[in-house]
């Protein structure tokens, strides 16, 4: 006796190539902490530092380190800024190093740089290279979990179309294609705009007023759905503006999240004591 028919099988496939997707998409987006680990004679230090930051206060750069003769230093400076990179020494609390880099507006960036020093020998963080932090709004989880939501199921009836056309299982992928146009209309064209107002200060940074990605692929993608499901409508069997839409899809969901993103340029502002950091 099978378990699992048809049906119940592609349900299973499309959910598993939607939270690959998903999370793809999430760990190679600029956002997604910086992590690894660096040794200190005989001890490896693993770290995380934060690209992204929604609070009101200032955000942490906070490694933990036993040894307590090691020293952390955490130099930095505005990302597109004229401004004189400063350094800040690292606290240490219990068997932590913690350190605050100055808030900013949301969608201004800092861009530090970790380095922990034991005795005359200095250990560089993320090999040397500088972490790009963007401040945010914070956001009501009202608001961003149904956007997730939407927008998770949008992904998900997306690659359930799409196996669908595949499997040539006609009127069934109209149906589905018509629930990712719903889900994608209210998931990131409504409250998308109200999650980058929360965060960034503005509804929409895309074309023709930005270049924002993130909101011009929703429109670019959510466009291609549109077409595909008035295609079905006229022929339930035309299987291939389906797969264009899910080409898409797939193309916009490797492009990293918040790629382009909103952001402040610190040099286009004149250089002023009362504009540098404090």
């Amino acid at each position: 006796m099978r378990i699992f028919g048809k049906n119940s099988m592609l349900w299973l496939l499309a959910l598993l190539i939607t939270l690959l997707t998903a999370y793809y998409q999430r760990v190679t987006g600029p956002t997604y902490p910086v992590s690894g680990k660096v040794k200190i004679e005989t001890s490896w230090i693993h770290y995380k530092l934060l690209r992204t930051y929604g609070e009101k206060d200032g955000a942490p750069v906070e490694i933990r380190v036993k040894d307590m003769l090691v020293k952390g230093f955490v130099s930095f400076k505005r990302y597109k800024s004229f401004d004189t990179v400063r350094v800040l020494t690292m606290q240490r609390k219990g068997d932590r190093l913690i350190a605050r880099l100055p808030h900013l507006a949301p969608a201004g960036k800092m861009m530090y740089r970790v380095v922990l020093q034991k005795g005359n020998m200095k250990f560089f963080l993320h090999k040397g290279k500088t972490v790009v932090l963007r401040y945010k709004g914070k956001v009501p989880l009202l608001v961003l979990i149904p956007h997730i939501f939407f927008m998770f199921i949008s992904l998900l009836f997306a690659m359930r179309a799409t196996l669908g056309a595949i499997a040539y299982e006609g009127g069934h992928v109209r149906y589905l294609s018509g629930v990712v146009v719903v889900c994608l209309f209210f998931g990131g064209l409504i409250l998308g705009p109200i999650v980058q107002k929360y965060a960034f200060g503005a509804y929409w940074t895309g074309w023709p007023f930005g270049h924002d990605l993130t909101d011009n692929k929703t429109i670019f993608m959510f466009l291609f759905w549109v077409i595909a499901w008035f295609k079905l409508r006229k022929n339930s069997l035309h299987r291939l503006w389906v797969l264009i839409a899910a080409a898409v899809t797939i193309a916009v969901y490797v492009i990293p999240h918040s790629a382009w993103g909103s952001e402040i340029d610190y040099s286009k502002t004149q250089a002023t004591e009362t504009q540098q950091l404090k």
